[in-house]
C-alpha cells in the first residue's frame, strides 16, 4: 500500500489523522503530513478509512503486491 495526498485538495480537516493517528499528522499549515508513506499492513484498515472519509478526498491509496 502505497499513499499519495493532493495538496490542492488537502483542507485540513485531520479526519485522517483521527483514523490513522499514527499514519497522518496535520501539521501547522492545515496539511496533511503522511508519517509513513508505506504503512505496515497492521495498518491497512485505518488507512483505508482515513481515505474512505476525507471530505475533500485528497488522499488515495495504491495496493501494491
Amino acid at each position: 500500500m502505497k499513499i499519495t495526498v493532493d495538496r490542492d485538495l488537502c483542507q485540513g480537516h485531520a479526519v485522517c489523522e483521527t483514523e490513522a493517528p499514527e499514519v497522518f499528522k496535520v501539521g501547522r499549515s492545515d496539511q496533511v503530513e503522511v508519517l509513513m508513506d508505506t504503512p505496515d499492513a497492521a495498518q491497512y484498515d485505518a488507512v483505508r478509512m482515513a481515505v474512505k472519509y476525507c471530505p475533500t478526498h485528497a488522499l488515495s491509496i495504491k495496493e501494491e503486491s
